[in-house]
């Protein structure tokens, strides 16, 4: 899709030093604009679509104000970035947007200056901002500003707290602006929304404010030993006359707002009020997600990334699924309310994905027993444990990527005290466009080494189902079950509970050559593969490990006994994964067979379709075949 003709203003704008050549009233039909040419693109090109809509406004008016990128803009959330791509040099490339070699989904100092700090993990907005604030300071970039764009939902992390609790306390000038449009993906929850909700402070009192501190300067009065306990005073007067409280000015950081953060006249005068004023700031704006489209402003968590559309009418061109496999997701999710119905033990904990795990299912039927803690990942896993150990049985869902920022809470407070726990790990694997940040290639890695796991993964629906069924039995203790994104192969995946005995693998296949050992839906994936060699007059056989701990041993046994050859096949990272496992096991029993490990490389794999990262790491059909061909070809017999 080349350039739209028809945009007077954006089609003048390469960078923001573009931008700020406009005129202040000229601004609205750049907004007007740039919106439109996202929903153009994002209909026709999939992607985040209501976040980036919902921050045009605040986008335009921060790189009017603020001399980018000289002066650094910190993304909370990349997803609300759309508009800051389109207006930092990259509106020629936004049609390649998440698509192989395309640029990036979210924000990346690798792709521009622009960028100026990943941004694919919710919360890490604020500490990054101020860690860059104390770098200017003492590098000679002291008129640097520093702006930290947080919100979506990403207020709920512990991390953001960290961060606010060192800005009162650090010297710097940092600002961070409040994105405050009450949605994450879902509906925010917590304390905090309904703190925010209620937060109503007076615009014309900021005013006054700064200009008497600008007098009180004048005259010696507000020196720099002085201005700690006068905004305290301030701040303490403010309450009692407001009848509120203030929890960022009670931290000792200037609070202005709730502004309109849709209004970008508005918004450029505020920024310029506040923009040189000393110490840390926080500028709190309401906006809407999904501003400008009718459809997203209201279904804003169906138009959080919609697919395809039509941006005229807003029809989405939802597939025609019927016939096809479930989603894993999905698979998960009436599995769960299912159990719930047998158990009365289970809950379900989802960190601000009820609708994308499919916890939705038993939370609309069963409210009281599902719990949406909000994006706090470590939280949810300690929550889960502190229910476990009075008697209930969680299902803690928390996708593999999300999972990495809960892994001490893990150890600490589950695993260490044994208790009954079930981590469903989804979207393991490669999930595709969203690239390196959502890909969950290490949870195999980081799960293996800690006591007390059971770590599992299926090969299809039904034994999801069976190991979700086993997770629940008494006294299982914590219990991993990791799954991919997307559907798998069985349509009937409505199958009887049935208990799987812990640790044991499933002979597929039988076979003389060599031996593949998979683990996971990547597992069918190989069977395809082996029915090619096979074609080829190659006897493989074919185990489903299902566990990778406690690992089969009795099986490993057998084929360290019987196979030279050995290929092990898995959607994680080869440091340490399964395949790691299997290396370790042969050679503290003393069996020396050639082992050839199959799984994702020592990077960060980009973003594209599942099915082209796949290829790319040589874990698609044509690549696995040609692995197990080459194997039975060579005469090595020592490990690899």
């Amino acid at each position: 899709m080349g350039i739209n003709n028809t945009y007077k203003l954006l089609n003048t704008i390469e960078t923001p030093e573009d931008l700020r050549k406009l005129k202040l009233k000229e601004l609205k039909l750049l907004c007007h604009e740039l919106r439109q040419d996202i929903i153009t693109k994002v209909s026709c090109n999939p992607g985040h679509f209501a976040a980036s809509l919902g921050v045009i406004e605040l986008t335009v008016a921060m790189h009017y104000v603020f001399d980018t990128p000289n002066d650094r803009i910190v993304w909370d959330v990349g997803h609300q970035a759309y508009g800051h791509k389109i207006l930092t040099g990259r509106r020629d490339r936004f049609v390649t947007n998440r698509k192989l070699h395309g640029i990036c989904p979210f924000p990346s100092p690798k792709e521009s200056e622009y960028d100026t700090f990943s941004c694919g993990h919710a919360s890490n907005s604020i500490s990054a901002a101020l860690g860059m604030s104390v770098a200017a300071t003492q590098t000679g970039h002291a008129n640097r500003k520093v702006i930290a764009v947080i919100g979506d939902g990403a207020m709920s992390g512990g991390l953001a707290y960290e961060g606010l609790n060192n800005v009162s306390t650090t010297p710097n000038d940092m600002l961070i602006i409040l994105n405050d449009n009450n949605m994450s993906i879902d509906r925010s929850v917590g304390g905090m929304k309904q703190y925010l909700l209620k937060l109503n402070i007076s615009n014309s009192y900021n005013k006054i404010r700064y200009k008497m501190s600008n007098v009180l300067s004048g005259v010696g009065v507000l020196n720099e030993k002085r201005k700690k306990s006068l905004i305290r005073f301030s701040n303490s007067l403010k309450s009692v006359l407001s009848q509120q409280q203030n929890v960022f000015e009670g931290m000792n950081i200037r609070y202005f707002g709730p502004f309109d953060g849709n209004d970008v006249e508005h918004m450029v005068r505020v920024l310029q009020e506040i923009k040189e004023m000393k110490g840390p700031k926080l500028l709190h704006l309401h906006t809407t997600k999904g501003k400008g489209f009718k459809p997203a402003e209201a279904a804003a968590t169906i138009w959080h990334a919609p697919g395809l559309f039509d941006p005229e009418t807003g029809e989405r061109f939802v597939q025609d699924t019927k016939g096809m496999p479930l989603r894993f997701q999905d698979v998960f999710g009436k599995t769960l309310f299912e159990l719930a119905g047998l158990n009365k033990k289970i809950v379900g904990v989802t960190p601000a994905m009820p609708t994308g795990c499919s916890m939705n299912i038993m939370m609309k039927a069963m409210p009281k027993r599902v719990f949406d803690v909000g994006i706090a990942e470590g939280h949810a896993v300690t929550f889960s444990g502190g229910m476990a150990k009075d008697g209930l049985l969680p299902f803690c869902n928390i996708y593999s990527t999300f999972m990495q920022r809960a892994y001490d809470s893990v150890i600490h407070d589950v695993a260490l005290q044994n208790l009954n726990v079930v981590f469903c790990l989804d979207r393991a694997g490669l999930v595709g466009q969203d690239g390196p940040t959502h890909h969950g290639a290490f949870d195999l890695a980081y799960m293996r080494p800690i006591p007390n796991l059971t770590i599992s993964s299926p090969y299809d629906e039904h034994e999801l189902r069976r190991l979700m069924y086993t997770a629940q039995l008494p006294n299982k203790g914590p219990f991993v079950i990791r799954y991919p994104r997307g559907r798998g192969e069985i349509v009937d995946w409505d199958c009887p509970f049935e208990e799987i005995e812990v640790g044991t693998s499933r002979l597929l296949r039988k076979g003389t050559d060599i031996a593949v050992i998979t683990i996971g839906p990547i597992g069918t994936v190989a069977s395809k593969a082996i029915d090619a060699a096979e074609q080829q007059g190659i006897s493989v056989a074919h185990y489903d490990l299902r566990f990778v701990k406690p690992i089969d041993e009795k099986m490993l046994h057998t084929v360290g006994k019987r196979f030279t050859k050995i290929i092990t096949v898995e959607d994680g990272t080869l440091l340490g994964g399964m395949g790691s496992a299997v290396v370790e096991f042969m050679s503290d029993h003393g069996y020396a067979p050639a082992v050839h490990r199959l799984g994702l490389p020592d990077k960060f794999v980009e973003h594209g379709l599942p099915n082209e990262l796949y290829e790319i790491c040589g874990l698609d059909k044509k690549s696995i075949q040609e692995s197990i061909v080459k194997m039975y070809q060579s005469k090595q017999t020592n490990l690899s």
